[in-house]
C-alpha cells in the first residue's frame, strides 16, 4: 500500500509536507501542493480513512446490518445507500446476519462500535437490546424495512400494511375467496403488519379468515414452496396465495406447478417486493413493488443528519407500495 511516506521519498520532501499539501492547509505554496497531488496520482495512493478519522477524533464509517445480499430487495437498497454515503465522503461496511438473530448479536457485540459513526439496520430479532446497547453510547442507529417497534430511532419503510391490504384486496376483486397467506416469522413489524392488511381486507369484503390458511415460516422460497405444500392437504384448499414476499410466492408457483394446478385459473398467486424473477417466471407474478432505492436513499440521508447535526429528531418515513398485476392472477 502506498502511503504519504512514499510520496515523500518520491519528492525528497519532509512527510509533514506532504500530509499539510493533501489536506490543502494554508502554509503549503500552490506549486509544492500541485506536485504532491500529481505524485500522490502518478502512485496511485488512497487516503487511510481510518486513520484520518481517528486523528480527528471521528469516522467516516458506516455499518449496514441486513438478512442478505443475495436478494433483489437488499441488494437495491445497497445501492441507494451507496449513492448517498459515497457522496458524501463516508465508506459503508456490511454485515449479514442470513437471517438469524443470534448471528445480529454477536456481529453488534463483536464490533469495534467507536469506528463507526452509525449504523443502518435491517433487523431479524425480534428484541432490540443490542441496538440499544450501540445508541445508548451515543452511536446512531436507522432501521429500515424491519425495524425496531419499541426503539426511538429514526426508520424507514415501505408501506406494508397497505402494499397487503391492496394485494389482498386485488385477489378478492379478481373472484377469490378462500386466500391463504404465506406470512414471515412472528414478532416481525412487517410480518404483523402485512398480516393485519391481509386480514382486514378479509373482513372489509366480508370474507371468513381461516386460521389453518395462514403460515408462519421463514421468507424462503423453499419456506413458500413447503407452506404451500401444507395448504394442498387442507380437504378444501385455497383459490389464491398471498406470499408475504415474492420468494415465498415463487415457492408457492413451484408447488402448484408440481400438483398440476393451473396458476391464476384454479389458484391465484401474489407476492409483494417486484423482485426481477416475477416478470420473467411464467406464468408471471403479480406483486406489490418496493421502493427499494428510495429506502436506501432516504435511510443514509437520515443517519447522516442524525450524524451532523447536535439536535435532529427521529422521523419515520413510510413510502408507498404499487400494485403490479399479472398473469398469476388473471383467472381467464
Amino acid at each position: 500500500m502506498i502511503t504519504i511516506k512514499d510520496i515523500a521519498r518520491n519528492l525528497n520532501i519532509s512527510v509533514a509536507t506532504v500530509s499539510r499539501a493533501l489536506r490543502d492547509t494554508y502554509d503549503v505554496n500552490k506549486e509544492t501542493r500541485e506536485k504532491v497531488l500529481q505524485m500522490a496520482k502518478a502512485l496511485d495512493y488512497k487516503p487511510n480513512v481510518n486513520a484520518t478519522g481517528l486523528a480527528k477524533g471521528k469516522t467516516n464509517n458506516i455499518g449496514i446490518i441486513l438478512p442478505f445480499v443475495t436478494n433483489y430487495y437488499f441488494s437495491t437498497v445497497i445501492t441507494g445507500i451507496q449513492e448517498v454515503a459515497y457522496s458524501k465522503g463516508y465508506n459503508i461496511m456490511l454485515f449479514i446476519t442470513n437471517d438469524a438473530e443470534e448471528r445480529e448479536i454477536d456481529i453488534t457485540h463483536n464490533l469495534n462500535i467507536s469506528s463507526f459513526a452509525g449504523f443502518l439496520v435491517s433487523s431479524c430479532a425480534s428484541s432490540f437490546k443490542h441496538f440499544s446497547e450501540i445508541t445508548d453510547k451515543g452511536i446512531h442507529v436507522v432501521f429500515f424495512d424491519r425495524v425496531s417497534p419499541t426503539m426511538d430511532t429514526s426508520k424507514v419503510m415501505q408501506d406494508d400494511y397497505n402494499g397487503a391490504f391492496m394485494a389482498t384486496e386485488h385477489l378478492i376483486q379478481q373472484g377469490y375467496t378462500r386466500i391463504a397467506h404465506l406470512a414471515g416469522p412472528r414478532g416481525i413489524a412487517m410480518t404483523e403488519k402485512r398480516l393485519k392488511g391481509y386480514q382486514d381486507a378479509l373482513e372489509k369484503h366480508h370474507l371468513p379468515l381461516n386460521e389453518q390458511f395462514i403460515i408462519h415460516s421463514g421468507f424462503s422460497q423453499e419456506c413458500g414452496e413447503a407452506d404451500t405444500q401444507i395448504l394442498l392437504t387442507h380437504k378444501k384448499r385455497p383459490d389464491a396465495i398471498f406470499g408475504v414476499n415474492d420468494r415465498k410466492a415463487i415457492g408457492a408457483m413451484l408447488a402448484l406447478k408440481q400438483h398440476n394446478i393451473k396458476i391464476g385459473k384454479e389458484i391465484g398467486v401474489i407476492g409483494f417486493t417486484n423482485d426481477p424473477a416475477s416478470a420473467l417466471i411464467s406464468p408471471s407474478l403479480t406483486t406489490v413493488a418496493e421502493p427499494a432505492f428510495e429506502i436506501g436513499k432516504i435511510s443514509c440521508e437520515l443517519l447522516l443528519k442524525h450524524i451532523t447535526k447536535k439536535r435532529f429528531p427521529p422521523e419515520e418515513v413510510v413510502l408507498p407500495s404499487t400494485l403490479i398485476v399479472r398473469e398469476s392472477t388473471v383467472r381467464k
